[in-house]
């Protein structure tokens, strides 16, 4: 114990040393941003993408926006998959030997998204460090390292093709991880490696379950499954009993609101809740206070952000604009530059503004995830809100949802049309749904003004789902585990037809 004590103490000291770091970011915000857009124009000017650009040329970023166009990923794959092959230098210096797949939830066609070796380094592994620095730095009297993290992560194998590796992010990353982190981890390297997510979850189980965890990092979604396998297996009342010196949980990936209320129960003791903002792409945003919800920018991991407001965004040649103008409050796409490759990139998040002394951001969605079908404008996060007022007002617990809309027929209007997964249903359904649609109102002029006598927009229409069919809509996928999750908003109806019939 004496020795957990004094690795504690040093680890604890030495990450503490990047606070000032990420200080200086923090004062000094549009100058480390400006450094690392000539930075990456530098080192990228001779790669082909970087002649066929004029990297070389680029003087001011408003020479950047004029030279550089904005890319989705269909636009960028031509040049990823030269890279895959093992061409060197197509759009970052030398070769890129890994990429993370990523097809998310809503499309069957794989995205392979570059990961060089300073977006490993300089990106994901010092965020990895950031987001423990963060937190120690703001509770000087944790325990981390004398006790065990867990992590859970997606599907973890690696396969070769060409030259080159290619699977999750999570695989790349344990594959890469440095010794320290490896033994202060749970489960273990080979149980994490597995890939196939039942048999997976049960060697988890079995493994964590007799370990002494103090930290748990991964999505809220699964690890709510993984937490509840444990108790089962345990036979015990809460997962405090088995971990009493857990105190932190890192989430990403989906809103923690829908989920914060079943982890306060399911651990039965109040721990500290730091939610990060990562993907495949890069990793973007840290929780930086222990009272808040916002996340801190992350300006020097080697991403140069753009942003587009969303009232531009389906314009044809949209207002473009840098970190120094955007605005507290308002919608932004989210557009990034990196140092894996990808060029003025937009990686279909949306997000918002809390601060801009320092920059702190909120997710409120992706740009193809809300419902606008009738002039709504209906974003994720008026949806959770209302939620989670509706869950208080009847006692509900939800673990999944999705909405879509149900368009105009003739003279009668339009609705959307909701499918809710109770872990405690609301005493009363009816009652539910009006303090839903009541809180939209509230919140959303625009809902409120088609929901005016039920002309454009007719009171919601709830589906009550079979237990664990979100589950099973995704197991059937292939899309258990990490980082797969439900689609909750679609302007159109692709995801919520299946699940209805599922639900039948």
């Amino acid at each position: 114990m004496a020795t957990k004590a004094l690795f504690n103490t040093v680890v604890n000291w030495f990450i503490r040393q990047r606070i000032d770091q990420i200080q200086n970011f923090m004062d000094h915000p549009i100058e480390t941003q400006k450094g690392i857009l000539f930075s990456q124009l530098f080192h990228a000017e001779d790669t082909e993408y970087g002649k066929l650009y004029g990297f070389n040329s680029i003087s001011s970023y408003q020479d950047f926006k004029n030279k550089v166009p904005i890319v989705t990923y269909e636009e960028m794959e031509p040049y990823i998959e030269k890279a895959r092959q093992g061409y060197k230098d197509v759009s970052w210096p030398g070769l890129i030997k890994h990429f993370a797949k990523s097809s998310g939830t809503t499309n069957a066609k794989s995205k392979f998204i570059p990961i060089s070796a300073e977006s490993l380094e300089y990106c994901h592994m010092k965020a990895g460090k950031d987001m423990v620095s963060i937190y120690a730095n703001n509770h000087p009297e944790n325990q981390l390292f004398n006790y065990k993290n867990l992590r859970l992560g997606g599907s973890s194998e690696l396969y070769a093709d060409f030259n080159t590796k290619f699977g999750d992010l999570s695989a790349i990353l344990i594959d890469n991880l440095p010794f320290w982190v490896e033994i202060t981890t749970t489960p273990s390297k080979k149980v994490s490696l597995m890939g196939e997510w039942e048999s997976k979850l049960k060697a988890i189980t079995s493994e964590v379950k007799n370990e002494d965890v103090g930290s748990i990092l991964g999505v809220p979604s699964w690890m709510m499954v993984l937490l509840q396998k444990v108790l089962k297996e345990t036979n015990i009342g809460s997962i405090s009993e088995l971990w009493p010196n857990l105190e932190v949980f890192f989430h990403g990936g989906i809103s923690f609101k829908p989920y914060r209320e079943q982890f306060r129960q399911i651990i039965g003791k109040n721990i500290n809740y730091y939610e990060i903002y990562n993907a495949s792409e890069g990793f973007f945003g840290i929780q930086d206070r222990s009272d808040s919800d916002e996340m801190l920018l992350m300006l020097d991991y080697g991403i140069f952000y753009e942003f587009i407001p969303m009232d531009q965004f389906h314009f044809s040649n949209p207002k473009v604009v840098s970190l120094e103008e955007v605005e507290v409050g308002k919608n932004y796409a989210m557009v990034i530059t990196t140092n894996g490759g990808l060029w003025r990139y937009l990686i279909g998040d949306t997000v918002i503004f809390t601060s801009t002394n320092p920059f702190r951001i909120k997710i409120t969605g992706r740009t193809k995830h809300y419902i606008n079908a009738f002039g709504e404008e209906l974003m994720i996060t008026n949806v959770e809100s209302a939620l989670s007022k509706a869950c208080e007002v009847t006692g509900a617990q939800i673990t999944d949802f999705t909405g879509a809309p149900v368009f105009m027929k003739g003279n009668e209007g339009g609705a959307h049309e909701w499918i809710f997964e109770f872990s405690q249903h609301p005493d009363d359904l009816d009652n539910f749904i009006d303090a839903f649609d009541k809180h939209l109102k509230t919140i959303n002029s625009d809902y409120e003004a088609k929901r005016y006598n039920n002309i454009t927009l007719k009171r919601p229409i709830v589906h009550i789902a079979k237990t664990n069919l979100f589950y099973h809509w995704l197991e059937a996928k292939g899309k258990l585990g990490g980082q797969n999750k439900v689609p909750r908003l679609s302007n159109d109806r692709e995801y919520i037809e299946p699940l209805l019939e599922m639900n039948k």
